[in-house]
């Protein structure tokens, strides 16, 4: 049985589709489209494209695969360039249609691709990590990188759907499963704490808490989008935290260290000022390595990094739930060292602002 949230922007709102066989809504959705370019990775299960593949077959959609690389390193405007050519050369037109296929890389490549491709096409977001299934398929924001910093170049264009099969993450890799878990202990501050009495059975990939939890997330950021799409008003950049430390992490590692990984590390640091402490209950959780490259690259940084870090993705995340009174404030930190402590984490936050990520971006 599929969960349907649903996106609310009028005339442009869609569907996060979350559910076993969520895939098989694609063929209905395009059908009577010419063609529909799906652009994804060689790393992406044979099965799970097959499918996608299967079901644009059965709807008469003449499709195919345009592959790109691995890792932030190919979320450049080259890869951009390269598929909007390609499109080009295969004949795609306005009234086509772009599938992505794969992740937060896929995801953010491809959809840009599609906003400026004849100034703009349909893109549908088939989401196989649990990164982009909670966060990054969700919400329209596409873009790519620069050397100066990440995804400053990109676009906002709305998805016709976001199809979320959870069953892909059943042979997700341990540290892109655990990158997911980073956005989603985001989510679990902004709300009420639906991880903490559930994380053993989310880090062991339950089926039904998963997809609990995915369709949770999903709610959660539909609800910011929906209410200031553009970012705009601020609402909305409530979905950035951590991001500013986490971005800087990103880029001063050489892409290192992921993108989930920084985000929990991000939202540990983030919520440290405010005097926020990780509950009994949550500490000891699933510990994420901090990888060998970004270890190396930090220690050229910082010589008191040490030689090696964890994690939880959960635990060290400060967790506000049962800090917070029950009408959502969090309790503010004492004056004295603790309130110069606070000062000064914000002057470092000015300075990764402006060094490595001029603005906040998800």
């Amino acid at each position: 049985m599929s969960t349907r949230i649903h996106v609310d922007l009028a005339e442009r709102g869609y569907d996060v589709v979350i559910g076993d066989g969520a895939v098989t809504e694609l063929g209905p959705m395009l059908a009577g489209r010419r063609r529909a370019a799906v652009v994804t990775q060689a790393a992406i299960p044979v099965a799970l494209a097959d499918e996608v593949r299967g079901a644009l077959d059965d709807a008469g959609v003449r499709n195919e695969t345009f592959l790109m690389g691995e890792g932030e390193d190919h979320k450049t405007t080259a890869s951009v360039d390269d598929l909007c050519r390609r499109f080009a050369q295969w004949g795609l037109l306005r009234g086509d249609a772009v599938v992505a296929l794969g992740g937060g890389v896929v995801g953010d490549t491809a959809g840009f691709a599609a906003a400026v491709y004849y100034r703009g096409i349909d893109v549908v977001q088939v989401p196989t990590t649990l990164l982009a299934m909670v966060d990054s398929a969700i919400g329209g924001k596409t873009g790519v990188n620069l050397p100066e910093g990440k995804n400053l170049v990109g676009a906002f264009h709305q998805p016709l759907a976001v199809l979320a099969d959870p069953g892909a993450l059943f042979t997700l890799a341990d540290r892109e499963y655990r990158c997911g878990l980073g956005e989603v202990a985001k989510y679990a501050l902004m709300d009420d704490d639906f991880v903490s009495a559930r994380a053993d059975a989310l880090s062991a990939r339950d089926p039904a808490v998963l997809a609990d939890v995915i369709a949770r997330s999903a709610e959660i950021k539909a609800r910011y989008v929906s209410a200031d799409e553009l970012e705009q008003s601020g609402t909305r950049a409530v979905l950035n935290y951590g991001h500013t430390l986490a971005h800087a992490l990103e880029t001063a590692s050489g892409h290192a260290l992921l993108h989930g990984e920084a985000v929990a590390r991000g939202n540990a640091r983030a919520n440290r000022p405010s005097g926020g402490r990780a509950s009994r209950a949550t500490r000891g959780l699933a510990r994420a390595p901090y990888p060998r490259a970004a270890r190396t690259a930090g220690r050229r940084r910082r010589a008191d990094h040490g030689a090696r870090q964890e994690v939880g993705w959960w635990a060290h995340v400060h967790a506000l739930g049962a800090e917070r009174n029950r009408k959502g404030r969090r309790p503010g930190p004492r004056r004295g060292a603790q309130g110069a402590r606070r000062d000064r984490y914000r002057g470092i936050g000015r300075t990764w602002r402006r060094s490595c990520c001029s603005r906040d971006r998800t």
